[in-house]
């Protein structure tokens, strides 16, 4: 398996990889793309996201990227978890929702959908069975739970397997639990094994 984590504001792939070490699960490689100027877009996530362009869409460019030398690494997407905290969760749903494929997993902490407009679901199911892990904290001071829960029905809606949870509190975290929760996720077999690979734990940024 690996992961793509992507970090928040104000943060780097440092962090996302310090936090890595905070998951008890072996055999994942880390991949970690950074924003330009240590952020993704300039304005809050929840205003319309004209306001955020062209930002958003060169960070998704980015993503993007990053999953393209994954597969080149030999990781297809069903091997492959996503994973973001803060703005990088809100870039990472925004992401999933405008691109949706059958990915291995997500972990979204603290985050949502961006812009200020609701998102229709497609017909069909292109997340049917993908494990979604969301946590966030009842009062944060970013990200707002009801926006965290808006994206969790929408996810699910696109066939998603949802396990959302939101704590109480109003630091901007990524709690114990969650931490633990994403270990039990990203322990289980992929869905497709990758194969011509012996995975290592590290950190590529």
């Amino acid at each position: 398996m690996a992961v793509m984590a992507v970090h928040g504001r104000g943060q780097s792939p440092s962090f996302m990889q310090e936090q890595s070490l905070r998951i008890r699960s072996h055999g994942i490689r880390y991949y970690a793309p950074r924003a330009f100027g240590d952020s993704w877009y300039p304005r809050p996530f929840m205003e319309p996201i004209e306001g955020n362009e062209p930002y958003v869409a060169e960070a998704q460019e980015a993503l993007r990227a990053t999953l393209l030398r994954m597969q080149d690494d030999g990781f297809a997407p069903q091997d492959t978890v996503l994973w973001g905290f803060s703005q990088g969760a809100c870039l990472l749903s925004h992401f999933i929702l405008t691109t949706p494929m059958p990915f291995g997993g997500l972990l979204l902490f603290t985050g949502g959908y961006i812009g200020n407009e609701s998102v229709e679901s497609q017909q069909d199911k292109p997340l049917h069975g993908v494990p979604v892990l969301i946590r966030s904290i009842e009062h944060d001071p970013w990200v707002p739970s009801s926006r965290v829960q808006d994206t969790a029905e929408i996810l699910t809606r696109l066939g998603a397997k949802v396990d959302l949870r939101i704590s109480p509190g109003s630091e901007h975290i990524i709690t114990d639990e969650a931490m633990s929760a994403a270990s039990r996720l990203l322990s289980q077999e992929p869905r497709k094994p990758a194969a011509r690979h012996s995975h290592q734990h590290s950190a590529d940024q």
